[in-house]
């Protein structure tokens, strides 16, 4: 690292850099090497109700800004980070295990929401409604719903926060960021450079604990907290929307996929190969959003699987910070006998393995392809989240979308065809928020990002964004007299 001053080892809580009241902490370890980076905060619930009192007492001042002064603030934010790109993706590789261009890749990508949200914030307008009877006037204007708190994963350390904190920062809202234990150092260092953005102490607070299932339920429970924005498991999601019932909290939940790629007889097979390629691979198939069944058409499945296959084999396995290098390790051991065992499950079902299917030094393991992938197996309704692909067969347009819709997940899909009628009906069959469509990978800030079914509710980015931060307050001004 070239200024070691992004590397935090402690916690930050209105406007000041804490141990926890305990003393305890937790290690980071590098997933790539297994050597320790760093030790952080270890928090409890008091730690956190200390961040969330502090962030209450900021929001009447926060919120009152106008919408350019916070603009301002994060546009200062938007520039630190992109000043320090460099670091910051090196950092979020040794911890997450993510290669090298992959977290440039992130760093633009995470960045890229602070920068709209900072020029969304001069945008939430309002409404004027036509008055029902002469004397009254009807006006809707937006206010901040109030303190967020923003808990996830580690896929990615810093676009989830971005994501979720940009628009919560663009409306108003003090933060209470929660990363996960496997990776709070980008969290930590994001945070920094908040700081020195200028945001008001307690507006922005980043809270590190190894106990993440005790600080939700206190995020949860506490009433202060008026929205909660979860990225993570479904079977989370439900037990953290649980836990907020009794506050009638607002959440957004961006909870499992188990995302369909089709590829079509009419496809341009050199595309879809590269589509999948992106698509499933990318941080080594552990995203939410990445192709976690292949569905090909009877007539080229023998084609394209040929033609994937040999793609498959020339990605390289190895150092996370050569730029030549496409698949870093596993994220831990749990994640590394995952994938093992849906391997295990598919090949007792019949599945043929194509290349791949061995683990390698530490928690690396072989990009694989599986063929002859069948409904039964556990790959074909649990998220591998690891670098193994399973090819299926249909016959026919409607048993596609019939196996693509048949989960109860409902995040990102994909398909690809030259039919444009086609295209047409397959997107609005697929029973999933996202459809990319001769195209393997579709995030982006100007776009909603989300699901439906049990893979949650609410949608980041793009200008609906901002909306799940903003209560909508209508006024009504009577005895107006002409």
């Amino acid at each position: 690292m070239k200024q070691n001053n992004l590397i935090r080892s402690q916690a930050f809580v209105d406007g000041k850099w804490l141990a926890a009241t305990s003393g305890k902490v937790f290690e980071v370890i590098n997933p790539a090497t297994g050597e320790v980076i760093a030790a952080v905060p270890d928090m409890d619930r008091e730690d956190v109700r200390k961040a969330i009192d502090a962030a209450d007492a900021a929001w009447p001042a926060y919120r009152d800004l106008t919408a350019k002064e916070r603009s301002a603030l994060l546009r200062n934010w938007f520039n630190l980070i992109m000043e320090r790109k460099e670091e910051l993706a090196h950092l979020m590789s040794i911890e997450s295990g993510k290669v090298i261009t992959e977290s440039l890749g992130e760093v633009n990508y995470g960045a890229s929401f602070v920068e709209w949200f900072a020029e969304e914030a001069k945008r939430a307008y309002g409404d004027v409604i036509p008055p029902h009877t002469k004397d009254r006037r009807l006006v809707v204007i937006k206010q901040s719903v109030g303190v967020a708190a923003a808990i996830t994963p580690w896929n990615f350390p810093l676009a989830m926060i971005t994501r979720k904190v940009g628009p919560a920062l663009a409306a108003g809202c003090p933060v209470i960021v929660k990363p996960p234990s496997e990776t709070p150092l980008t969290a930590l260092a994001i945070s920094y450079l908040a700081e020195k953005a200028g945001f008001p102490p307690g507006v922005y607070n980043t809270v590190t604990s190894a106990n993440s299932s005790e600080i939700g339920k206190e995020l949860c429970e506490n009433k202060k907290i008026r929205k909660l924005s979860f990225t993570g498991s479904t079977a989370v999601g439900k037990i953290l929307m649980e836990q907020s019932a009794p506050t009638l909290k607002k959440l957004s939940l961006e909870l499992g996929g188990n995302a369909p790629f089709i590829v079509f007889e009419d496809a341009d097979l050199d595309d879809a190969v590269k589509g999948a390629i992106i698509s499933k691979y990318r941080h080594n198939g552990q995203t939410c959003v990445c192709a976690n069944r292949i569905l090909v058409q009877d007539s080229i499945y023998d084609a394209f699987t040929e033609k994937f296959t040999r793609a498959v084999q020339e990605l390289k396995t190895g150092d996370i910070l050569n730029k030549d290098v496409q698949v870093g390790p596993l994220i831990n051991e749990k994640g590394l006998n995952k994938v093992k065992e849906h391997i295990k499950d598919a090949v007792d079902k019949g599945a043929h393995i194509l290349t791949g299917g061995k683990s390698l030094e530490g928690l690396f393991f072989q990009p694989t392809v599986l063929s002859d992938a069948t409904p039964n197996m556990i790959i074909a309704k649990e998220e591998v989240f690891g670098p193994v692909a399973p090819i299926f067969r249909f016959h026919t347009e409607a048993e596609a979308i019939q196996m693509a819709n048949n989960t109860q997940y409902g995040l990102a899909s994909y398909f690809y065809s030259k039919d444009v009628n086609r295209c047409w009906r397959v997107a609005e069959a697929l029973e999933y928020g996202m459809v990319g469509i001769n195209e393997g990978l579709i995030s982006t800030e100007v776009a909603p990002f989300g699901g439906v079914k049990e893979s949650g509710f609410g949608r980041e980015g793009s200008k609906y964004g901002m909306e799940y931060f903003m209560e909508i307050k209508y006024l009504c001004f009577g005895g107006v007299v002409k």
